[in-house]
């Protein structure tokens, strides 16, 4: 007989968009899995047809997705992801990833969660992720091209408010770059816990973060001062497009190359209207035959696409997903990605949009918001 007084730990990792968050989050499912817990997930977005949710879907784990805006603004849709997941597999750890760009979410999720559900989940600390590559030019400690001041102000509280910040993919940059980045974070937010590991290749450091995210004890804090007003202008400066489509072929093609290639070619037009990508993500689905799904994404203007899952067998027909997030208007990411499908149209091969909204996050208005952790 399961013990009445068990308590499934709840684990939110957030990020801004590009930092591995999905990533991060599925390898940590896999190491609860490997140990005997049920894994719940629960992903977040703007909008529906969500990659990460994909992703994490064709990995096995049951998944809940939260379309429409973030947890804070969903915070009854979370409750119900968290209760269909409890009727459906009674998870032992939930797994939570917010929408990449929004931030107060101790004290608009975990505080409330807390005060409201405390009897029922262990609330965990709040770990955020940062690739270093970005966040050593949103701190000038490296060159290349930066987000507006407003978008940064997101991105900065978002580690404010962290109990632990991790700097992932640490095999992106060097052992110089990397000690001067954590200095800076050091210096910055001291009463955060910090790790370095790349999520990818695993290793102690990560093995380390596990442990600590799933045992360390919630840490009682006032809630950060934050302006709501320049929170809303920062993400209002983000365009946000998803987008399914339908592709149809006389002949087999290759998945992986075409994804590669429209991927570039969406790449290459956003830097042509000087807009900068925070996250591209794409996905391809056969329709019948095979139960892979292939997996390409790219953080910014100047790092290719890479293809982090493949489809081994040519295909003749399939699902794509497509999720970019640039600072730019929305209007151009509707342009850019039709000229872009469209010029992969070739006499075998049809790709047709089923679905495709484009827009700009709405005001954040959390649904609670706790000042301190009761």
């Amino acid at each position: 007989m399961k013990n009445t007084s068990f308590k499934p730990k709840y684990v939110m990792i957030g990020g801004f968009l590009g930092a591995g968050k999905t990533t991060t989050i599925a390898k940590l499912g896999e190491y609860l899995a490997g140990q005997g817990n049920r894994v719940g997930l629960i992903t977040n977005d703007q909008a529906n047809g969500l990659v990460d949710t994909a992703m994490l879907k064709s990995k096995g784990f049951a998944t809940e997705e939260i379309a429409g805006g973030c947890f804070c603004c969903r915070f009854s849709s979370l409750t119900q992801a968290a209760d269909n997941l409890t009727k459906s597999d009674q998870p032992d750890v939930f797994l939570a990833e917010p929408v990449g760009s929004c931030t107060d979410l101790v004290a608009t999720v975990t505080y409330p969660l807390r005060r409201m559900y405390g009897e029922h989940y262990h609330l965990t600390p709040f770990t955020v992720l940062v690739d270093p590559i970005r966040a050593s030019r949103v701190f000038g400690l490296m060159e290349g091209r930066k987000f507006s001041p407003k978008v940064e102000y997101i991105y900065k509280k978002q580690l404010q408010e962290a109990h632990a910040i991790v700097i992932n993919k640490s095999d992106s940059v060097s052992g110089e770059e990397l000690n001067k980045l954590k200095h800076e974070l050091s210096l910055r937010y001291p009463s955060a816990e910090l790790f370095t590991f790349s999520a990818k290749l695993g290793g102690t450091d990560f093995e380390k973060w596990m442990e600590w995210v799933i045992n360390a004890p919630l840490v009682n804090t006032p809630a950060m001062d934050i302006d709501y007003k320049i929170y809303a202008e920062g993400e209002a400066l983000l365009g946000w497009l998803n987008a399914t489509v339908d592709i149809e072929s006389e002949k087999n093609f290759d998945a992986n190359e075409l994804l590669i290639n429209l991927s570039s070619s969406i790449q290459d037009l956003i830097k042509s209207r000087s807009g900068e990508i925070a996250h591209l993500k794409m996905t391809l689905s056969p329709h019948e035959g095979f139960h892979d799904v292939a997996i390409v994404n790219t953080v910014r203007n100047d790092i290719d696409p890479n293809l982090s899952q493949k489809i081994e067998e040519p295909i003749q027909s399939g699902e794509l997903v497509i999720n970019l997030r640039v600072e730019d208007s929305p209007d151009v990411l509707e342009e850019i990605v039709r000229q872009s499908l469209k010029s992969h149209n070739t006499d075998n091969l049809e790709l047709n949009i089923n679905h495709l909204e484009a827009f700009k996050p709405g005001k954040p208005v959390p649904e609670f918001r706790e000042e301190y952790c009761p």
